[in-house]
């Protein structure tokens, strides 16, 4: 435990920096994944195609892989970004495919009679999907988005790998110079990540019954 107090500031701040990682690249994973969604919709056929490869391919390939390619192939190719921003990328990238599966399994649920009746009226494809089909989709599939954002809590562990001082990081330091209390930092950590993902599945849980009781 004394490791722990004596290196406090040190976990205080990897963990306000994990929650930046978490916050920043939740919404860039979300609007980018409403995007491919939206894509994967579309009666035009090249979005249906990019939106589709651009699913599978980012979905199935391992989160190192694209920090390795933000962090590293990019500074090569005359991209100059710093390791945090390089980290903060890469999870929004990583992360949006899960987010249009997600939103694209609420659209399917909305009854095709709604969007019949947005054509009828005169509504065009925007119109019928940002006015009628995603507000209703996007309230069946809030629990499904809040274990992707838990998912991605848990995925900015994996920075640690990329010169991000967030609680991973931190905590293999303090454990270089406090070997005997390992276990303890450990559990600390594990403290600190149950910090952000226990309010959140509850707070899913929560939507899950509210949705399911208007249903």
């Amino acid at each position: 435990m004394d490791a722990i107090i004596e290196n406090l500031p040190q976990f205080v701040g990897a963990f306000l920096m994990t929650l930046r990682l978490l916050v920043v690249s939740g919404i860039a994973a979300l609007v980018i994944g409403t995007f491919v969604a939206a894509m994967r919709i579309s009666p035009v056929a090249a979005l249906r195609g990019f939106a589709t490869v651009y699913t599978e391919i980012v979905r199935n390939t391992p989160l190192t892989l694209v920090l390795f390619f933000c962090a590293i192939v990019l500074p090569q190719l005359t991209i100059r970004l710093d390791f945090v921003t390089a980290a903060t990328i890469g999870l929004a990238v990583y992360t949006s495919p899960f987010v249009a599966e997600a939103i694209r399994s609420g659209v399917n649920g909305v009854s095709v009679g709604q969007a019949e009746a947005a054509r009828a009226i005169g509504f065009g494809f925007t119109q019928t999907v940002s006015l009628i089909i995603l507000p209703q989709a996007i309230r069946m599939v809030i629990p499904p988005l809040i274990n992707v954002i838990i998912a991605l809590t848990k995925n900015t562990s994996v920075a640690a790998g990329f010169s991000v001082l967030e609680l991973v990081a931190v905590s293999r330091q303090v454990v270089q110079f406090n070997g005997n209390a390992t276990i303890t930092i450990l559990i600390a950590v594990a403290v600190f990540y149950l910090l952000i993902t226990v309010p959140l599945g509850q707070f899913a849980a929560h939507l899950e019954r509210k949705v399911a009781l208007q249903r």
